[in-house]
């Protein structure tokens, strides 16, 4: 009678999973690091979702294959988003209207999500999560307004805030 054989996990000190990521986990490490994880979050977290695998000869061969690929589709990313870079510091910047008073301070104020919006008017796909502020524009005027595209590729974009033409 034949037994099947079970795959065992190996453990490392203390009684934790060894296990190799197949995706950068924040916090914990880059792809194809082996790291060693409490038996619970390798088992319910990092294994079902794919974050992880078990380092067999197998799976070790899978991963070097993956990885060339991830690598192809980052480099394509890093050049699209270099692109972007440039397309957006030879433009000359983005206006966004808001309500002011008379003296130029505006009643409410603009922020990552006004100036992404009026990016993408002008048809540079900006997320808000991309711009980065100290703090909300709180008057008219001309703003320098840094964007962090990512893979550590920033740029700078021109933000003038005019005042809301009034309706009659």
């Amino acid at each position: 009678m034949a037994t099947k054989q079970r795959h065992q996990v190996p453990h490392g000190k203390h009684g934790n999973l060894k296990l190799v990521l197949t995706e950068d986990v924040q916090f914990l490490g880059k792809q194809g690091d082996v790291v060693e994880v409490r038996p619970g979050y390798g088992r319910n977290y990092l294994l079902p979702r794919g974050l992880a695998t078990v380092p067999n000869a197998h799976n070790l061969r899978l991963l070097d294959r993956f990885k060339i690929r991830v690598r192809q589709a980052r480099d394509a990313r890093v050049a699209d988003l270099k692109a972007l870079a440039e397309q957006i510091q030879k433009m000359a910047g983005v206006t966004v209207e808001a309500a002011a008073n008379e003296e130029g301070h505006l009643y409410g104020s603009v922020g990552p999500a006004e100036v992404a919006k009026a990016l993408r008017g002008k048809n540079i796909l900006v997320d808000a999560e991309m711009v980065r502020m100290d703090s909300h524009i709180k008057e008219l005027g001309l703003f320098a307004v840094k964007l962090i595209l990512g893979y550590e590729i920033e740029t700078e974009v021109k933000v003038v805030v005019l005042k809301t033409a009034e309706k009659k």
